[in-house]
């Protein structure tokens, strides 16, 4: 029995010291047959997936502001429009008094100078003038307006 207590005090741990822990789930491998299989991952396909994920993402981020800055640009110019028309109605000849939310009709006069009318472009019958149709407007309550419908080859930039 002697022997055995020898033998017992003789004994060395063949594990690393550093690598014994008294929390186990500190460990950066299994410490027994029934612990979680450790895998490493690879570092590269981990970036990749990471990188096109973040493409797609700033992708779909760029278009939607790109598609909101289209918007804009397109309010700005029927915006540019709006000013350009009602700068040309206030410069017209118009032998009455425009009332808010009413549609009126704007033409370009032979010499150049608009005038303003209560009759549209398909409303003129035998006595068309020789007036070029401009656009059918609608005056609104801040006294600027909205173009219902336009003659396309008339430009309103100044």
């Amino acid at each position: 029995m002697k022997k055995e207590q020898k033998d017992a005090k003789k004994f060395v741990n063949p594990i690393d010291p550093d690598k014994i822990s008294e929390n186990p789930h500190t460990l950066e491998y299994g410490h027994h047959s029934g612990s979680a299989l450790i895998k490493p991952e690879d570092q590269g396909k981990l970036k990749s997936r990471a990188l096109n994920a973040m493409d797609h993402q700033t992708d779909m981020q760029l278009g939607q502001i790109y598609e909101q800055m289209q918007l804009l640009a397109d309010q700005a110019k029927r915006l540019s429009e709006r000013k350009k028309i009602s700068e040309l109605i206030y410069t017209a000849e118009a032998r009455f008094e425009p009332f808010i939310n009413h549609t009126y009709h704007l033409y370009k006069r032979e010499d150049s100078s608009f005038l303003l009318s209560l009759i549209g472009p398909k409303q003129w019958g035998k006595s068309r003038k020789n007036f070029d149709f401009v656009a059918s407007v609608k005056l609104l309550a801040d006294h600027t307006w909205d173009i219902l419908e336009k003659n396309e080859g008339f430009e309103f930039n100044a």
